[in-house]
């Protein structure tokens, strides 16, 4: 046991791939994670099994894709019994394993149904608005460490897009305060600890002193082409929180709603918004988070833990943030929403300063973290470890041919009635979309329009790829399916 690593598990909620300095951001400031970069591993193309936050945490904290769990719905009532999770692992190993925010796995409104997750520390907040029926252990944190009254202090901050509340009483603070008591408990084995906030998931609401930090104004635009708009109204049908496109080079203000319910603001947004104030927001948050993890990073190392401790920093999924005229997520598969920041750092035990191009899996992260801790990886997961690739073991730039993700009735709510069924598969160069029970679906040529301007779905010149994609788009999703039980020996 003394021979295994710590693992520091930090998921972002909604953050998109290319919001990172060191990785080729030039409008955001990361020095925490520009750091781990340099004295790790960071994928550059990683991506999720789901755009939407429950079915993509399912896969990641299983090992498992969509159509093997059976976890697709934000809003399930129960998470599956016979489905384990990596943590679960983990306990049963010997790990002193802990959660702080946001778990996701079923319904998440006012508390959560646990399953048998392994952990021992449990400090659960979904999402940093108060939950007027039922007080989560921020809320708490607020009324009697900080002493503030939750609702009195996030009773300005209703708006989809505005200054939030400030930095000592933000979520995020939060989260790094648990985090650093969790760490310096005694205790003679390993630990696991899943780091969870919210940020920088709408509602766009960052800490007035961050926003500050932000040039608003020397922000690039959203991508996006005056045919957008008539190119996403085919899709109007397709369930997602964008239902119609708009220009996002119009900067309109937003006016604030006052809404007691946390969901209208963070997942119905208006037609109309500044998509640079939004932007500044998004990063700003994405900075408050670099911060808060350099003090659970300095306090590892003042505690002489670092140089032991697995740091894997990920997001379950991005935001669409104005690309092609849309925001937040959906039934949508754009590289905003579906590619993720995937950063590992281990001491002396990993690649440094690699960045790597391989294709690779949020669900290839549990086996990885069991490889890397000694454990088996039971037969079940489906994910490939990341491990050898990262201690050079492997081809650094290459994991996997093709990845996938995975939509099924995963928004729910009256304006969402098609119920829609999407899937996107991506080989590097090509990706195709299929909308399943509808005619309409996206094929782009990455290589040639890495903006996915170009749909080359229904044009006759590019039928034989369609078809050859199309082959390999069925057979990856095929491979996604899992066979069941082993065979018995005595067959």
């Amino acid at each position: 046991m003394a021979s295994r690593p710590n693992i520091l598990w930090y998921c972002s909620d909604q953050q998109r791939w290319d919001t990172i300095r060191a990785l080729g951001q030039a409008h955001i400031s990361t020095p925490t994670l520009d750091a781990l970069c340099a004295g790790g591993v960071a994928f550059q193309r990683a991506y999720t099994q789901s755009p939407i936050c429950t079915p993509a945490r399912a896969s990641f904290l299983t090992g498992r894709y969509p159509a093997t769990h059976q976890v697709y719905r934000n809003g399930n009532a129960w998470f599956p019994s016979q489905e384990t999770l990596v943590t679960r692992l983990f306990a049963d190993a010997g790990y002193d394993c802990g959660l702080v925010g946001k778990l996701h796995l079923t319904a998440a409104k006012y508390y959560e149904k646990r399953s048998d997750d392994g952990y021992r520390v449990f400090h659960w907040s979904h999402h940093p608005h108060p939950d007027f029926m039922r007080g989560h252990d921020y809320e708490n944190w607020l009324r009697h460490e900080k002493k503030v009254d939750p609702v009195e202090l996030y009773a300005p901050h209703n708006a989809f897009c505005g200054p939030g509340v400030a930095t000592e009483y933000h979520q995020t603070t939060w989260v790094s305060e648990m985090a650093i008591r969790f760490i310096t408990e005694q205790r003679d084995g390993p630990w696991m600890l899943s780091l969870n906030p919210f940020d920088p998931h709408a509602p766009f609401d960052a800490p007035p002193e961050y926003l500050a930090k932000v040039d608003t104004e020397s922000l690039p635009m959203p991508l996006f082409r005056e045919s957008d708009i008539e190119r996403q109204r085919a899709f109007t049908a397709i369930d997602q929180q964008t239902k119609v496109a708009v220009d996002p080079r119009v900067r309109n203000k937003i006016q604030a709603v006052v809404e007691t319910e946390h969901d209208l603001v963070a997942s119905a947004p208006p037609r109309a918004y500044d998509a640079l104030e939004v932007k500044a927001n998004y990063y700003a948050m994405i900075m408050l988070i670099d911060d808060q993890l350099r003090r659970i990073i300095d306090m590892l190392r003042a505690t002489g833990q670092l140089e032991r401790t697995l740091i894997v920093y990920m997001s379950d999924h991005g935001d669409l943030l104005g690309d092609h005229g849309l925001i937040l997520k959906g039934c949508r598969f754009f590289d905003g929403l579906v590619r993720v920041p995937l950063i590992f750092s281990w001491p002396g035990q990993l690649a440094s300063g690699l960045q790597s191009e391989a294709l690779v899996e949020t669900v290839d992260v549990a086996p990885t973290l069991l490889e890397a801790a000694g454990l088996a990886v039971p037969r079940s997961m489906q994910g490939r470890s990341l491990l050898p690739l990262m201690q050079g073991k492997s081809d650094p730039h290459h994991h996997k041919s093709a990845v996938l993700s995975e939509f099924k009735d995963s928004i729910g709510g009256p304006q969402h009635t098609d119920h829609s069924h999407g899937s996107m598969v991506c080989d590097g160069r090509y990706k195709t979309v299929v909308y399943h029970g509808h005619r309409i679906g996206e094929l782009y040529d990455l290589h040639n329009d890495p903006g996915e301007f170009n749909n080359l779905w229904d044009d006759p010149a590019a039928r034989d790829l369609k078809l050859e994609q199309l082959k390999r788009h069925l057979d990856t999703m095929m491979a996604s399916v899992s066979a069941g039980p082993e065979r018995s020996v005595a067959y």
